[in-house]
Formats: C-alpha cells, sequence, structure tokens
C-alpha cells in the first residue's frame, strides 16, 4: 500500500484577510464537500479553489473546525476525536431504524427462517474474517466443513473453524458485561491452534519487538504502544466497553466501531488482534441490543475492501487520532451489509414462494420441500442428521424426523457412511416422484456501490 502522505505543519494561526475569502459565499460548497466526503490532505490538496485561495489555508481551517469537536476520549496517554458530519448521522438513523430495537421485526426475517439464516450468516462470517487474516479456501469448501462437523485439517481451516466458535460463545455472553479474562477467553477462543506458540493463545504480548506490517509493500504501518502501557491502555478499554459516560452520549454503534480501532490500535496480542477487534465489535452491538446484527456478514465485505479498510485506520491514526475516517468506513460498510442482507432475504423468500408451489403439491413441510431441492440441486450429496439439522437450524431430533418421513415417502434412502455414521441420499424413484419444479428465478448478485470508492 502506498504510504499516505503526512499533511503540512500548521500553527493553526490566520490572517484575518484569509479567513474573510475562506468563509466567502464561493468557498462554502467546497468547504461542505470536504466535510461530508471527509478527505485528508492527499485528497483535499487537488480540489479545484477560487482564485487566490491557498490549499494550505484551507486544510488550516478544516483542521480548525475538526478539532472544536465535543467528541474526545483518552485512552492511556493517547487522545483521540471525530466528528459527526451528516452523512454519518444518516447512516446512523438508517442503522437504527433497521437493526436495532429490543422488538425483532418479522418484516425482515420471519420467525421460521431466523435460526436457518443465523447458522447461514455466522459461517459466512467465520469464513470472511478468516480470509481477510490471510485463510485460503473457498466458502462452498468451509461451509461443508462446519455443517459435516469435520475436524480441521490445515491453518486456514481451523481460522475459519475457531471464528465460528467464538461467534456462537459471543452470542451466548452477548449480556455480560466483558472483564480481562473473557477479554483473553475470546482471543484464546479465535486463536486455537492458530499461532506461533500455544502460549500465545490469550495471553497478551510480552515484548514490543511488534510491528503492523503491510503485506502488500512490508512496510510498517504501525508501531503499537509499549507492554508497559498495556494494563492501563486495556482497563480503559474494558470500561469503555461496560460502562456508559453521563457526562458525553456516544452512539453504540460508534462506540463498537471506537472499541475495534482500539484494539487495532493497542495491539494487545502478538497475532489475531483484527479478528479479536471484529469478535468483540459484534459482541458490543449484541449487548446493546442491535439484534440484527447477527445476521449481517459485515467482514464478507470488509475482505472485498481489504486495502479501504487498511486505509481507514491509517487515515485515523495519521491525521492526529482523527477516527472520523475510521467510523465513516465501518458504519457505511454496516449500512451495506444491511443492504445486501435485505437483497438476500428476498431472493430467498421469492425461491422459498416458488419451491412451496412446486414442491408442496402432496403435503410436505416447507423444511422436507427444502432438502428435496438440496438432492435436486446438489445431485449426490449424501446428508446427514446434523448436517441437515444446521442446514435447517432446527434440532437432531427435528431433522431425523423430515428425513424419515422422506424415507417412508420414498423419495430417499438411507446408505451406511461408516459403521456408526448413516447419510441420507436419493431412492431409485426421486426423480419419478419428485414433482420436477421450473428453473427457479435468480436475482443478479447484489449491485451495489463500491465500498469505499472515494478511498
Amino acid at each position: 500500500m502506498k504510504k499516505l502522505e503526512p499533511s503540512p505543519l500548521s500553527s493553526f494561526v490566520l490572517n484575518p484577510h484569509v479567513i474573510e475569502r475562506l468563509l466567502s459565499d464561493d468557498m462554502t460548497p467546497i468547504l461542505t464537500r470536504i466535510n461530508e466526503e471527509y478527505y485528508y490532505w492527499d485528497k483535499l490538496k487537488y480540489q479545484s479553489l477560487p482564485e487566490k485561495v491557498d490549499h494550505k489555508d484551507v486544510w488550516t481551517l478544516v483542521k480548525l473546525r475538526r478539532k472544536n469537536t465535543p467528541y474526545h476520549l483518552t485512552f492511556g496517554k493517547y487522545s483521540f476525536h471525530w466528528n459527526l458530519n451528516s452523512r454519518l448521522q444518516g447512516y446512523l438513523h438508517f442503522l437504527d431504524m433497521n437493526i436495532g430495537g429490543t422488538l425483532e421485526s418479522s418484516t425482515i426475517i420471519s420467525r421460521e427462517d431466523k435460526n436457518r439464516y443465523l447458522i447461514s450468516s455466522i459461517m459466512e462470517e467465520a469464513i470472511a474474517s478468516s480470509q481477510i487474516e490471510g485463510a485460503v479456501t473457498t466458502r462452498k469448501h468451509a461451509k461443508e466443513m462446519l455443517r459435516k462437523n469435520i475436524k480441521p485439517r490445515n491453518h486456514s481451516e481451523q481460522m475459519i473453524y475457531n471464528n465460528y466458535v467464538t461467534i456462537q460463545e459471543i452470542l451466548e455472553l452477548k449480556s455480560e458485561p466483558l472483564g480481562l479474562q473473557s477479554f483473553l477467553n475470546i482471543h484464546k477462543l479465535i486463536t486455537t491452534n492458530t499461532l506461533h506458540s500455544r502460549k500465545e493463545e490469550g495471553s497478551l504480548r510480552d515484548n514490543d519487538d511488534i510491528k503492523v506490517i503491510d503485506t502488500v509493500d512490508g512496510s510498517i504501518v504501525h508501531h503499537p504502544p509499549p507492554i508497559s502501557e498495556l494494563p492501563s491502555l486495556l482497563d480503559d478499554l474494558i470500561k469503555f466497553f461496560n460502562d456508559d459516560d453521563p457526562k458525553l452520549f456516544i452512539h453504540p454503534i460508534i462506540k463498537a466501531c471506537i472499541i475495534h480501532f482500539m484494539i487495532g490500535f493497542i495491539h494487545p496480542f502478538t497475532d489475531g488482534n483484527g479478528r479479536t477487534a471484529r469478535a468483540l465489535f459484534y459482541y458490543y452491538l449484541l449487548k446493546k441490543e442491535y439484534w440484527l446484527t447477527e445476521y449481517l456478514s459485515i467482514s464478507r465485505l470488509i475482505l472485498k475492501s481489504k486495502s479501504s479498510y487498511a486505509k481507514a485506520f491509517l487515515y485515523s491514526e495519521i491525521d492526529d487520532n482523527d477516527l472520523t475516517y475510521f467510523l465513516i468506513y465501518n458504519i457505511r460498510t454496516m449500512k451495506l451489509a444491511f443492504e445486501e442482507l435485505r437483497i438476500y432475504i428476498r431472493r430467498k423468500n421469492e425461491e422459498k414462494k416458488q419451491i412451496t408451489e412446486f414442491l408442496g403439491v402432496d403435503g410436505l413441510t416447507y423444511r422436507q420441500t427444502l432438502i428435496l431441492e438440496w438432492f435436486r440441486e446438489e445431485g449426490g450429496v449424501i446428508l446427514t442428521i446434523s448436517e441437515t439439522g444446521k442446514r435447517l437450524g432446527v434440532s437432531y431430533m427435528t431433522a431425523r424426523t423430515d428425513l424419515n418421513e422422506l424415507v417412508q415417502r420414498g423419495y430417499l434412502t438411507i446408505k451406511n457412511i461408516n459403521k456408526v455414521l448413516k447419510g441420507y441420499v436419493k431412492a431409485d424413484k426421486f426423480d419419478t416422484l419428485l414433482v420436477r419444479p421450473k428453473r427457479l428465478k435468480t436475482n443478479p448478485p447484489f449491485q451495489g456501490p463500491s465500498l469505499f470508492d472515494k478511498f
């Protein structure tokens, strides 16, 4: 990644005549655009300006305005600040209306589909969060491993499995406060058998020989604080996670993003900081009852825009710890993740309607028609009861009942996989018994705006 250019040093002193020119009517739309797009110096210096207006003077005015914000925080000896422009406020309002609240709306996800969608989204998040950190595998292979409870066979599979287990653990812990031990336990869960030494799992780093390296060009992009500062920094971070300051309201989504950023900034572990940061981001939002967060695969969109994700960290740090860059990237990504989810569910509901119409003619339940559709689409697939239960988001007993009824009706037959395990396969009469459905309509893949093309 190209190293970011430092901004010009400024004494924050402007000549009165310069201020008058900067605040003229023809500068208003330019300053508004700079604020809404939240340009750093490397973008601002290329903006077209009126005659006799200097880019460095504009940057000085922009910095003065950005510094004059009520939103300031300290962690240890480090100070951070952020701004809420109208675009960011719009994103927050959208997310409040769509992913938060104590009353879960069935207009997005029907009650009968919640478990199935939840399992799928947890898998997607586990896979993508691992791929951000370098896991190499296909989504199809990773999902098969998780559904079939196949033991991880390599480093990439272990990362995905760990993420999957960790997210499930967080769903159980979401109402609990965060403590140092639970923080370390999350890291241990998420890094099991993936680090250089087992001693590093769930343990804070014990030296300062840690540098955050750009994977593209090998340059050093961040020097974390020394280990002597870790206790006070983590103490502040855990208090920030658990407690709300009565003197300064911070929107929960902004707090979640700050927690995400601070774990990357503090870098408390030798490795696994990114995976831990994204896990704590989910933990905090679920704690604050943003229930639909469970169904969003935010990491999948981060994976598509890894460069912008990295730049969001770098812009914030290089520009005097202005967290606004990081907030805008992450909150916009959340909005896009929700829009993808809505499109996905709309498509699935349409497919559900068609499957029910075409396959549900002989008294089968919707779950059973889904099972038949999998066999029709996947040919020689062998399904176990456990895998079927995971796919459907139902109990082992419910999955067994559904499969055995399909055996009784002649659609499926039971096959011994080994001496203990049995699987279900298509029966010889499957194709003749099945009322063959028309080809389901499929919507084109999500074609939303490219993530942070302005970065």
